[in-house]
């Protein structure tokens, strides 16, 4: 990647890919959403080494994004902020007010109170900075733990770091194009400044220049993937340096980790490092799927329904996740459940029975709110959008004479 490439990209580009949407991209999206619900219902750290799913979410998501401004960068930016913020202000407009239900008084807030404490809602709206919640509030019947909230609205740093990657975008790409290596690598340097503790940020900033350093280069290389650019380095050559890379992720891992052992998400510098390397090794190998082939096929409408529903799933798992936990307890009213031994069953299988109940409110969630998406995206709503093609009933006799085709 050099100066030449950014003086013949927009003369020569890599080999048109065909119509329609990548179907190995759309299972990586799937698969990164399975496991964050899976690593946020058991919290098991080795899940951020096995898959790290927000790395790759954001690589897939630069990539469109690099797609896309091929259009007017202002419309672009447009489209992408109507199909983010409708879901989230149907999820606000749940939430906030369950909050403020169960008892809290932001004006009381320490760490939200006052003038600033009301201009942070505003993240409710448009996610520029995390939204505010309290750290342990009731709830009705007290059907959830104290801590539902920070649980629920947590994630949502995501939409943030989301948002801001949308705004940048078009700067990126522009300075992609003219000098890639150093776009790509420069996030990966700076998290080394942040991770290091060289220089510490403060504050929600601090929490957004940490995201961008993180993720950066991955969000980079959905830019070098679209744009052809990845698929010109020798691929020995790239997944050998990505190993290294990697490696680095680890061996960093190992002597700063945090409460949570070998979670990733708590090591910033080996998050960015072990994501860095995975996705360039998976968009390296990317086969430009049109359909799932083989065995993958039979779960080509769950994962047509989660691309589809995406943002809503993301918004709504982690409080399906608490909701399963009342349902459970009603399990040991039941008749059979009286003895001892089969409250025992139940205790040590409840994370089992969570992971199982956790599906089906999700699929009621896409029912309840995802076809919000649909009309952030200007499309017809739709309750259960998995591909399926509906069945047309052929009338007996053509009602009127066809000519042509």
């Amino acid at each position: 990647m050099t100066q030449d490439y950014a003086a013949g990209q927009r003369e020569e580009t890599a080999a048109p890919k065909p119509p329609g949407r990548d179907r190995y991209l759309d299972l990586l999206r799937s698969l990164a959403l399975v496991r964050v619900v899976l690593y946020h219902l058991f919290g098991w750290a080795w899940l951020t080494v096995l898959f790290p799913s927000m790395g790759v979410m954001f690589a897939l998501a630069g990539s469109l994004m690099a797609r896309s401004l091929n259009r007017p960068a202002l419309s672009v930016i447009r489209g992408r902020l109507r199909r983010l913020l409708p879901p989230l202000w149907a999820f606000g407009a749940v939430v906030l007010p369950l909050m403020f239900v169960g008892g809290w008084r932001l004006s009381e807030d320490p760490d939200h109170s006052g003038t600033w404490g009301l201009l942070e809602l505003f993240n409710y709206v448009i996610p520029i900075g995390a939204p505010p919640y309290p750290w342990e509030t009731g709830f009705p019947k007290d059907l959830l733990e104290s801590t539902w909230a920070d649980q629920a609205v947590g994630p949502l740093w995501y939409l943030r770091a989301y948002l801001w990657f949308v705004l940048l975008s078009p700067l990126l790409l522009w300075a992609f194009r003219r000098v890639p290596w150093a776009t790509l690598l420069a996030p990966l340097a700076l998290a080394a400044v942040v991770g290091t503790g060289v220089v510490t940020i403060p504050g929600e900033l601090g929490n957004t220049v940490t995201d961008f350093a993180i993720y950066g280069s991955c969000w980079v290389l959905g830019f070098a993937h679209h744009e052809g650019v990845l698929a010109k380095v020798p691929r020995y050559l790239a997944v050998s340096n990505s190993v290294l890379v990697m490696a680095f992720g680890l061996w960093w891992a190992s002597g700063h980790q945090g409460p949570d052992g070998w979670d990733l998400n708590d090591i910033p510098l080996a998050q960015a490092a072990w994501s860095f390397g995975f996705v360039v090794i998976l968009l390296q190998y990317s086969p430009s799927w049109q359909e799932l082939p083989g065995r993958l096929a039979r779960w080509d409408k769950l994962v047509t329904l989660s691309n589809n529903r995406a943002v809503t799933i993301y918004l709504w798992h982690n409080l399906l996740i608490m909701a399963t936990v009342p349902i459970i307890d009603q399990a040991y009213n039941l008749p059979f459940m009286q003895s001892d031994r089969a409250v025992a069953a139940l205790d040590a299988t409840d994370m089992v029975w969570m992971f199982v109940l956790v599906w089906p409110l999700i699929g009621v969630a896409i029912v309840a709110f995802g076809w919000i998406e649909d009309l952030a995206a200007k499309r017809r709503p739709r309750l259960w959008p998995n591909g399926a093609k509906k069945r047309r009933t052929r009338p007996t006799a053509p009602t009127t004479p066809t000519h042509g085709a």
